[in-house]
């Protein structure tokens, strides 16, 4: 198969559980061949779970589940080392982050001692145990989820915790017609039991490497610069977006470029992605809230405001 014809059997392998869902299901991905990680804000029951489940089977990776709780450990989620009687040493018996696809479900349920026990995993692919490295399996991506809405026991996230993140994203209600498609296929089996992988873990990866070497031209990551720059300088923002969103976004729009079979980036990628890789990572000013300004508003001034550039045929 092609790269085109992997890529499309992915997301219509999801689509076989998750309906109507394909702009979620290829930001998803997105951000899977990009080497980031995403975070899921809705309310229970839209399909967070069963999304992550079906993105796991339809790639063939190690699924792993944490339940965050405000009782849960840093050691429950990395692993922890036994003492083994009969050899007479530890062992390291690993946590559930050491998987290819990771669901970190209700994060801000736990203590900030916890959730910063993703943030190694999340930045460098790898964990520290007494001392020791211990590298993670590839791929390695993480899909945490919260519900916006209960927000007694909750820890929000902090700004280092929210930048880990390549995008936030939100799935919405099912339109009318699709959630009697949902109950129509509840008459049967359920459908993530039937799943099976569309491509390997080797496939997968081999994609990553593709979309890596997508062509990115000097003038579209000018775009990219001057638009993160135009967050830092806005009036309403009291911290912007950092030098790693703006890495993050371009390599995003590397891995969209490659799932729509082109192998280069154009401005318009730039446009659809920044509000889902740029908006969990700014902070307005008080006075700003206060006056009804929002993130949303202020990134859609951003684009209105920073000029978009042409890229030559010739030059990609």
């Amino acid at each position: 198969m092609s790269h085109i014809d992997k890529i499309d059997a992915i997301l219509t392998n999801i689509e076989r559980t998750i309906v109507g869902k394909r702009d979620i299901s290829e930001l998803s991905l997105t951000a899977l061949l990009a080497g980031g990680h995403v975070l899921l804000e809705d309310v229970p029951g839209v399909g967070k779970t069963v999304l992550v489940k079906s993105l796991a089977t339809s790639i063939g990776a190690i699924f792993k589940r944490i339940q965050f709780t405000p009782d849960l450990l840093p050691s429950d989620v990395l692993g922890v080392s036994i003492y083994n009687p009969q050899r007479m040493e530890f062992e390291f018996r690993p946590g559930p982050i050491v998987g290819n696809i990771v669901l970190a479900d209700e994060i801000n349920r736990t203590s900030p001692k916890t959730q910063a026990a993703l943030l190694e995993g999340m930045e460098e692919s790898s964990i520290t145990i007494d001392g020791k490295t211990l590298k993670l399996p590839q791929p390695f991506f993480v899909m945490a989820t919260q519900n916006p809405i209960e927000y007694e026991g909750t820890y929000p996230l902090p700004e280092a915790q929210m930048d880990r993140f390549l995008f936030k994203l939100k799935m919405g209600y099912p339109t009318r017609s699709e959630e009697i498609e949902v109950l129509s296929r509840a008459d049967s089996k359920r459908p993530i039991e039937q799943l099976t992988p569309a491509v390997t873990l080797d496939e997968l990866l081999e994609l990553k490497v593709v979309a890596s070497k997508v062509i990115v031209d000097t003038t579209v990551k000018t775009y990219i610069v001057d638009c993160a720059t135009a967050t830092r300088d806005h009036a309403s923002v009291y911290l912007g977006v950092s030098p790693r969103g703006s890495l993050g976004l371009m390599k995003a729009c590397q891995a969209y470029a490659l799932i729509h079979n082109r192998n280069y980036v154009t401005p318009d990628d730039v446009q659809f992605l920044l509000p889902f890789a740029f908006s969990h990572r700014i902070i307005l000013h008080p006075d700003a809230e206060y006056g009804g300004q929002s993130i949303e508003h202020v990134l859609t001034d951003v684009l209105a405001k920073v000029r978009v550039p042409v890229v030559k045929a010739s030059s990609i």
